[in-house]
Formats: C-alpha cells, structure tokens, sequence
C-alpha cells in the first residue's frame, strides 16, 4: 500500500492556556494565551511545520475547544482524519505559567477527558496502514481504554510495515502518582509504572526520553543501569535526553558512560520556557529519522528544534519551519535569546502563517468619510448598509477560497463580528480617515492596546499618504507612528497590511512608491501585505516589487487598490499588475458600493437590489481578474 503519510501521533489533545505573565506565581497570573497542547498533538504540528505528512489519533470535545483543536490542526497541515468528536466528554485543558528560569507550574484539567475516552475502536486500520511510523506517548499507556487504543495502533503498524516510536513524556501525576497540585513534578518512582512501561517496550523501533523517564522506565535512578533494564527488554534505539548536554542515541548495547553515544551538536541559548520543548525535540528527532539521515545530524535536528522551544512562549507556536530551522543552521546564534532575534523572528513569523491567500479578491468597504458625506447618512443606516456589503460578498464568495474584504469597526462593527469565520480574509482599518501625519482611530485607545480585542484573523490595514518629498520631521514622524503600529500589531499576533498613496500628496514616477517601501524597511517595518496604487508602467511595478522582494522574500504579497476608477479602468490596471506574481489580487470599493451607497442612503434602493448590484459588480471585478491573472501566467509559460 502506497504510504501517504509520514506519520501519525496518538494520545493527548488539549487546549494550553499559557500565563500571559511572566516571572509570577500562576496564582497571580490575569490573562492566558491559548494554544494547542498535549504532546501527540505538538509533535503532529511540530512535524508539520518541518514538512512531513502528519495525522493525529485522539478524541476532542463536541464545543468550542474541541473545534479549536480540530481547526488548529488543520491550520497547521495536520490530516485529522483519526481525530473523533466524543459527544459526552469535554476536551482536555492545561494551564501552565512560567515562574522563573526553573519554575514551570502547570495544572492538568483532565477529569474524564475527551481523549483518555480514545478506545480500540477509533484506530481504524485502513488508516493506520498508510503511515510510515506511528508515534506513542506515555499518558496514554496509563489506563485500560486508551492503552488498548495504542496499542491497536502499535500491533497494526507493525503489520504494515510501519516503524514505531515512544516519547516517555512521564507526568506521575497523570499515572495517578502524584496529586492534581503536581503538574510540574516530572519524576516519582513506582514499581508500578516501571512494569506497565516494560509490557510494550519491545514494540518500538525508537524509544526516547529524559535521563528521569528512562529512570521510570528502566526502574532505576541510575541512568546507565536503567538504559541497560531499557535494553534486555527492547531492541529499540534508545535516544536520552541529557538537558544542556544535548542528547545521545544507543544503537547497541549500553556503553560504560552516557558519553559514548551518538551525538549531535548543541545549541547554547537561553532558558526561557522548557514547556513543550521535549515535543519539539521529538519533532525534530522525527524529521531527521524518517528522512534517513544519520544520528548525528537527526539530533542536530532535534537539539535545534529544542532550543527554538526553550527559547519562546507556549509549545505549538515556539517550534521551527523548516525554512526557519536552515535559516538558522546557516546563519547561526546573534544572540541566545533567541524570542528577541528579530531577524530570526521574522522569519519565524513570515514561515508560519496560516492559510493560502495566494488570491486575494477583496470587496473593501471600510470607508468612513466617503459614507458619512453622503446624502440620507446617519450612523445607524451605515451599519445597515455595511451589513448589506458583506451579503454582496458572501454572496460572490459562496464558499470558495481567495475572497476578502475591508471593514471598519466604527461603522461596520456588526459587519465585521459578523464575517468571523466565514472564510473571507477580513483586513481592518487603524487610521484616522484623511489625517497627515498619520494618526490612529481611537477606539485603539492611546496606547494601542486595545488590538489584544481584535479578533485573531482580523488584518491590521493601515493607510498613509506619503512621499519620497516628505520634510524630514513629517517623515520622521509617520514612520515612528507606523512602526509602532506594526509592532503592537505583532506583538498581538495580527498580520499587518501597509497602505501607501503617494498620488494624493506629490508628483509620482516610476520610483516613487519603490522609494517609500524602502524607507519603511530600513524604519523596520516589515507588512505581511502591501497595497498600492494601480501603477500605469511595467517599469514601476518592477521597481516596487523588487524593493519589497530585497528586503522581505516571504511577504505575503501586494493587493491593488481601485480608488474609485471606472470599471474599464480598472480592467486596464488589473492587466499590468496581474503579471506580478506577488500581486495577488484587488482591493476596491466604491466601484462596487458608491452608487448602491447613494440611492440606498436617500431610500430610493432597496436592500435586495443593493445586494444584487454590488455582488454584480463585485463579480465582475473577480472575472476580470482571474481573466488578467490566467492571461499572464499563459504568457509567462
């Protein structure tokens, strides 16, 4: 059977609900991040990330964390075919802190949880045999029901041919060892653990774990004596985890020092969070094992991955692309902090987003001025309006991939709520309409710090009338304000979409706008997205994107904006940016909305004509645009 996957982790799935603070007691912490948990699925996310085919056996919840989990994984490329909903169980929480460089207190909410409900009959062996290795952890071996499962899952790969691996990931409060108030305890002996373990340690190909988990599974605080009680019971390679000592791998038998091993280069960075940095190890290890590589370079691997753990805040989101891990090899350690790498964290950022929007047709309605002037206007009836813009997109859309749109949050702000999770790509205004210099609405609040209220996929779209002919201290001024925008809008885990209209203030040619894009990276702004006038040049488009690709190869890409032009002009620009790759499509508004705007407001429209008008005209620009995009890319070919 031909193995379309690479591999598959069973066991845990929960939400992580990481203290926001750091260096205080998790019973003074106020606000939590959330992210995916449980190794299984941190493995199948860090593996993901590193480019290989992964798939995840567990259970989540029927509500609002289940789906989380479920949509997560798919976010990160994870199959969740194996993934089942329990319609009786809640998914499974953890909520951790970061004390200090030593203290990591966490709380396992994990009462009759949604995946220590996986049994026997959720591991399906037509899927498991399309796997090239099938990866067990620890918590899921220490009761009756999910052990059965793993160890269906075990027994089939083997059958399949499949190799097999353990992460240990000994949590004694988990095997019912410590208390709920010991989350943090990694080590406590029993005998009875020691035994379960030994029962399916001759099932594994690959069994790794700290110096303490091979002290639980081997029996013995002794680490050698404890490999060797590994070793008369399993032919597996043996890869223990030595902390800052990086990590070594036994083939064989179990030399006469841990030195004697196998290893691979360390990275010598600094501690900030250790949560989750055995997964990523894990992923790395995974990579390099299943891609044939030597141990050697399979710990290097891993030894990097772990480090890039170590080094960030949560689990999930701390591990490396593997575009980032080569930047890294190849580049090196700037400083061991590694979170405050800015280049590193750039590409960090740039290689992990989620979702394609390699087409982006967007229906920008986010104007404020432009409504507020128009005959019939009150605040109200532009809310309304705005909600019947958004029936016009989603209408266009109908469910498919590469739409969006522009909506404000002053007037549109029901709208806005309402595109949650439609599908579309939403950006979101932060600028004053018409201020120069530059100033922000100010619902952001003074500080800005109102962006941690913006939903997650929401878009931070700023716009800033500039020129290349700016006086110094207008210049100065807009970029400080820019960056700082950008930074708080990182700093939220918001993309950020960068605006440029130089037309409205000065004379322009065909390095105007490249000149501008190049003052905002050398400010150290780096967009996700840039949207600029429709140039009227090959020579300009040139000119733009290679300043945009000089500074910034992984940018999401450039949207054109319609600035009120006619249809046939805007079919005329649509064909000159379409032969720009990183054009990925339009942005345009009142070429769609501006009449449908003007009657409706005065009550000569109705809502359903509205509605039909703009998704017309919205429809149009989309053919028009796929017309120009499907002509270029034939003649580039």
């Amino acid at each position: 059977m031909t193995k379309t996957l690479d591999v598959i982790t069973i066991g845990r799935a929960g939400v992580d609900l990481y203290g926001a603070q750091i260096g205080g007691r998790l019973e003074d912490m106020g606000s939590f991040d959330k992210y995916i948990g449980g190794s299984p699925t941190n493995m199948a996310c860090g593996t993901a990330r590193l480019g290989l085919k992964s798939a995840l056996i567990s259970r989540v919840g029927d509500e609002h964390m289940g789906r989380f989990i479920r949509e997560e994984l798919v976010r990160h490329g994870v199959n969740v075919d194996g993934l089942k909903t329990d319609p009786d169980r809640l998914s499974a929480l953890v909520i951790l802190g970061i004390r200090d460089q030593e203290q990591f207190p966490l709380i396992f909410y994990r009462e009759n949880c949604a995946d220590m409900a996986l049994c026997a009959d959720d591991v399906d062996e037509g899927f498991v045999a399309q796997a090239r290795a099938v990866v067990a952890t620890g918590t899921h071996l220490s009761h009756p029901t999910p052990r059965a499962a793993v160890l269906k899952a075990l027994e089939l790969a083997r059958k399949h041919g499949a190799r097999t691996a353990l992460d240990i990931d000994y949590r004694p409060n988990l095997w019912g060892v410590l208390g709920h108030g010991e989350g943090e305890s990694r080590f406590a002996e029993s005998a009875e653990v020691t035994a379960s373990l030994q029962e399916t340690l001759h099932l594994f190909d690959l069994i790794v774990g700290t110096e303490e988990e091979f002290h639980i599974a081997g029996g013995s605080t002794d680490t050698l004596e404890a490999l060797r009680n590994v070793r008369k019971v399993s032919d597996a390679t043996l890869v223990c985890k030595r902390g800052p000592m990086g990590a070594t791998a036994f083939e064989g038998d179990i030399p006469a020092s841990l030195d004697d091993g196998q290893t691979g280069p360390g990275f010598p960075i600094e501690v900030f969070n250790v949560l989750g940095a055995g997964d990523g190890f894990m992923s790395g290890l995974l990579k390099g094992w299943l891609d044939g590589e030597s141990w050697p370079v399979t710990l290097k691997y891993a030894n990097a991955c772990g480090a890039f753990a170590v080094s960030r805040h949560g689990c999930t989101p701390a591990y490396p692309s593997w575009e980032e891990l080569q930047f890294f090899f190849q580049r090196g350690i700037t400083r061991p902090d590694l979170r405050n790498d800015a280049e590193l964290e750039q590409v960090h950022w740039a290689t992990n987003r989620h979702g394609d929007w390699s087409s982006v047709k967007t229906f920008a309605f986010d104007h404020r001025l432009q409504l507020e002037e128009m005959a019939g206007y009150t605040l109200a009836k532009g809310g309304a309006f705005k909600e019947l813009c958004l029936e016009a997109a989603l209408k266009v859309q109908d469910g498919q991939g590469g739409y969006g749109i522009l909506c404000d949050n002053r007037i549109g702000r029901s709208a806005l709520h309402r595109a949650s999770g439609s599908g579309l790509w939403i950006g979101r205004p932060t600028e004053l309409p018409g201020s120069r210099p530059i100033d922000f609405e100010p619902e952001l609040g003074p500080d800005l710090g109102r962006l941690r209220e913006w939903a997650r996929e929401n878009v931070v779209k700023l716009l800033v009338f500039c020129h290349p002919d700016d006086d110094d201290e207008t210049r100065a001024l807009q970029e400080r304000r820019v960056l700082r925008l950008f930074t708080a809008a990182r700093r939220n885990g918001l993309e950020f979409l960068l605006e440029v209209i130089p037309s409205k203030v000065g004379p322009v040619d065909d390095s105007t706008t490249a000149t501008l894009i190049q003052q905002f990276y050398d400010a150290g702004v780096y967009p996700d997205w840039w949207k600029l006038e429709p140039f009227r040049t090959e020579a300009a488009w040139a000119n733009a994107v290679a300043a945009i690709e000089r500074n910034d190869p992984r940018t999401r890409g450039i949207v054109v904006l319609g600035l009120d032009a006619p249809e046939a002009e805007l079919a005329e620009s649509f064909a000159l940016a379409a032969r720009q790759p990183l054009v990925k499509g339009f942005a345009v508004g009142r070429t769609i909305f501006g009449d449908a705007a003007r009657a409706w407001m005065k009550g000569e429209m109705s809502d359903a004509d509205a509605v039909a008008q703009m998704a017309d005209r919205y429809a149009k620009l989309c053919g028009i645009w796929d017309a120009a995009r499907a002509e270029a890319r034939l003649n580039a070919a």
